[in-house]
């Protein structure tokens, strides 16, 4: 009867997992989504504290201190971390968090190893045959790969958080995608040799391959930079997701396995989307040549003439008298923390016959979503998001487009300068409308370092400030016009 519950409650979990993805799938229900899915995760922790057995000894689990102790701290920290983060620093608290399930596989895959191996040296020595001699291979692939995945993934998520929070800067040098994939062809080969032939030395190339991964973690996520970050937070997550199922299948724990698939399936559908969007291979995302550093494009490169700013004045009642306005967020809006006041200038402008949508470009801000995230903490409308493709479509019967911190999303460099470390990547294309306006602090590039030539073309004003309290200016002009 007790199995036949913790059965019940994994299914429950389990079901909850697809129905919780199923309803983030939408701003109206991810909340309640959310909610969901860590309901059954709650209950699927609830029934393995309470009622696991193990198959051969019968025995529940033991160390409630430390199992409960564990709980309450992570729950604390999780909680307090959740609260205080701005939505500027959500990006690095996914990339941080997404490094710990990481990390957590790498352990899970360790602590087997050696429960499996070392734990075993008095019944193998019995026996007369060698400790990995009859380790199962299927047992041993899963081990293995769960640990180098994971490790990846913990490294490369902690060498992301450090660049998006500024700590850690782009770096790569010459040859450095020969190394990465020399790496990977290491890590491959001593993990067939391990599994093949099981040696004596077994212990000594299972460590030195967690080494080699955690290095490769590293080496492929340092000279990722620019706009090119969110798709890399997508595969790092789609990599916690496989390990997490390897352990899964390590502990035949329903809940971990189906939680795993469903993370790592979507993880992997949303960077190959991404990788779509910024006309990027997965391939080079793999070994490390995605958005490094270029030559070309650089900042100052060439000159690039006079830009002409804007009153607030006039742009309110530039606004004010179009058909409609098309409002492209970028990093500066999250940065300002100005998403409610852009809502409020959204409003303003319906009521004086306007009509507003925003243009959202996939990898828009520091993470997947992240400026669909943001205006909906704002209440704006789903509808008003345009994708990518919808919002150019409608450029050229737009009267005004207002970039709010937006920046290499909008630069022409992206079709027009084949040197350019963003060429070939989709871009907004803001110059099909009749006026564009652009609100930035200063004439400093954008993420990925490179000047952007929008700012000089004779379309374009700028509107220099900080977002919220400019947009702030503009609803109370807006008032007067």
């Amino acid at each position: 009867m007790q199995h036949a519950i913790l059965l019940l409650s994994y299914l429950i979990g389990s079901v909850t997992f697809i129905i919780g993805l199923k309803m983030l799938s939408h701003p109206d229900s991810a909340r309640k989504g959310n909610l969901v899915a860590a309901a059954g995760m709650t209950i699927a922790i609830a029934a393995t504290i309470f009622l696991y057995k193990d198959g051969d000894t019968g025995e529940g689990l033991h160390n409630y201190g430390w199992i409960f102790g564990g709980l309450i701290i992570g729950s604390i920290v999780g909680t307090l971390a959740a609260k205080k983060v701005q939505m500027t620093a959500m990006p690095e608290m996914v990339s941080l968090f997404n490094g710990m399930g990481g990390a957590c596989a790498m352990l899970i895959s360790i602590i087997e190893f050696k429960h499996h191996t070392i734990g075993n040296v008095e019944f193998y020595e019995e026996a007369g045959t060698s400790i990995y001699s009859t380790l199962p291979g299927t047992l041993f692939v899963t081990i293995i790969l769960g640990m180098v995945i994971g490790s990846v993934s913990f490294a490369g998520s902690i060498i992301a958080w450090g660049k998006l929070n500024g700590k850690i800067k782009d770096f790569s040098f010459n040859g450095q995608h020969i190394m990465n994939i020399l790496l990977m062809g290491i890590i491959a080969a001593l993990t067939v040799y391990m599994v093949a032939v099981k040696p004596d030395n077994t212990p000594m190339l299972f460590y030195g391959t967690l080494v080699l991964a955690l290095i490769y973690g590293v080496m492929f996520v340092l000279p990722i930079g620019g706009a090119d970050m969110p798709v890399v937070i997508s595969l790092l997550n789609s990599f916690t997701g496989v390990a997490a199922a390897f352990g899964g299948f390590l502990y035949d724990n329903p809940v971990m396995l189906t939680g795993g698939i469903l993370v790592g399936s979507a993880g992997t559908i949303l960077t190959i989307l991404m990788c779509k969007a910024m006309n990027r291979s997965l391939k080079n995302v793999l070994i490390g040549s995605f958005g490094g550093n270029k030559a070309g494009g650089a900042t100052g490169s060439k000159e690039q003439g006079n830009y002409k700013e804007i009153s607030l004045n006039d742009t309110a009642v530039l606004m004010a008298y179009a058909q409609k306005v098309m409002i492209i967020p970028g990093y500066g809006l999250a940065v300002a923390q100005a998403q409610h006041i852009c809502h409020e200038l959204e409003k303003q402008l319906q009521e004086k016959g306007v009509e507003v949508s925003y243009g959202i470009h996939p990898v828009a801000g520091r993470m997947p979503g992240h400026m669909n995230v943001l205006l909906a903490e704002a209440d704006v409308p789903y509808e008003k998001l345009l994708e990518m493709e919808d919002a150019n479509d409608q450029m050229g019967s737009t009267n005004v487009v207002l970039i709010l911190g937006a920046n290499d999303v909008v630069n022409p460099a992206a079709k027009e300068d084949p040197s350019s470390p963003i060429y070939g990547m989709p871009i907004l294309e803001v110059e099909k409308a009749e006026h564009v306006i652009v609100n930035k602090r200063s004439m400093k590039p954008g993420y990925a370092g490179i000047e952007n030539e929008l700012f000089f073309k004779p379309k374009t004003s700028m509107l220099f400030g900080d977002a919220k309290k400019v947009l702030q200016d503009l609803v109370a002009e807006l008032k007067n016009v």
